[in-house]
């Protein structure tokens, strides 16, 4: 009971967003992807990673 109007109101959103026209700005869609690719290559490496020395600081003597 009740959800005839919410189901009103999803389906008229779901219909505007289908039948809008949109006008994509594809040179600044360009840029944040750029940005967030370069700041998740930036993030994925530390300076502090020891990974490549081959030695566990946990278990040296």
């Amino acid at each position: 009971m009740g959800r005839g109007r919410a189901k009103a109101k999803q389906t008229k959103v779901a219909r505007d967003l289908k039948y809008r026209t949109h006008e994509t700005d594809f040179g600044a869609l360009q840029q944040e992807l750029h940005a967030q690719e370069s700041s998740s290559t930036q993030s994925e490496v530390s300076p502090d990673d020891d990974e490549g020395d081959g030695t566990d600081d946990r278990y040296s003597p």
